[in-house]
């Protein structure tokens, strides 16, 4: 079964879209995880009336990205073959690419299939948040012997996709830090490679302030970090050089998280 997981905290008049969209997609299973939402998210995916759309509703907000372990997690349990990772804001024309990512999991053998949200990587792009970003994941995919195969492609951005295989040995909680899942799944062998391009500007998502999007660079860069010193058999930290890189990270509610892998 190829299902698809989707963290949603606030995103009425979007996650209707993103849901029906996933529908008219391989995706035979979608998995909602809505999370600290005030407004009608939940009413807008529970009027779509689909039988084949599950929600996990936590009135707490879970945090950056642990959504995604926990909807990995379930997914996992339900037997998925493949399972794709499409954040509830993306209302973009990502149907092809989903198709791409499950053909690339399914048909290819791929075990993690990525999107290269920025194929054009020597394009100066003039926003310094953006280039310290690109920065940090040229230098992971680099330390990891991929960078030719997948430039900076990352589990952090855009639409991805894991095969059951990767998720009968990955640790659950590294989907909570995605960069952690690529440097696992390089070096215990598993298959990794880009099943599409489509540039981050028609990914569709929110446009959000400048603050959010420090926190979110400094998130992505502390992640990627903490993949860089596991690959390398050392503790993890996200620290570089005398600065740490925290973003949203003390806000992911692993507690959470770790009750539900008990649990089940």
């Amino acid at each position: 079964m190829n299902i698809a997981v989707v963290p949603a905290r606030n995103e009425q008049g979007r996650i209707g879209k993103v849901v029906t969209l996933l529908c008219e997609t391989k995706i035979e299973k979608v998995i909602v995880v809505v999370n600290g939402s005030f407004d009608n998210t939940m009413r807008e995916i529970k009027s779509l009336k689909r039988s084949n759309v599950e929600i996990l509703y936590f009135k707490q907000t879970l945090g950056i990205d642990i959504p995604r372990s926990i909807g990995a997690y379930a997914a996992f349990k339900q037997g998925a073959d493949s399972v794709v990772f499409v954040d509830g804001d993306m209302i973009g024309d990502i149907l092809a690419l989903v198709n791409d990512l499950v053909f690339a999991i399914i048909s290819n053998g791929i075990d993690l299939a990525m999107t290269n949200c920025y194929p054009d990587i020597y394009m100066p792009y003039g926003n310094e948040l953006t280039e310290q970003i690109l920065t940090f994941r040229a230098l992971l995919n680099m330390s990891l012997g991929i960078y030719r195969k997948v430039g900076v492609a990352t589990p952090s951005h855009g639409p991805h996709a894991v095969s059951r295989r990767l998720l009968e040995h990955v640790d659950f909680r590294d989907f909570a830090v995605p960069p952690v899942v690529l440097a696992f799944a390089v070096k215990h062998g598993f298959s990794v490679d880009v099943a599409g391009n489509l540039h981050q500007n028609k990914l569709g998502s929110k446009i959000k302030n400048y603050s959010h999007a420090k926190k979110i660079a400094d998130t992505i860069i502390g992640d990627t970090l903490e993949a860089l010193y596991y690959f390398n058999d050392k503790p993890r930290s996200r620290k570089y050089l005398y600065r740490e890189f925290l973003g949203y990270n003390p806000g992911r509610r692993f507690d959470i998280l770790e009750k539900i892998l008990k649990k089940y």
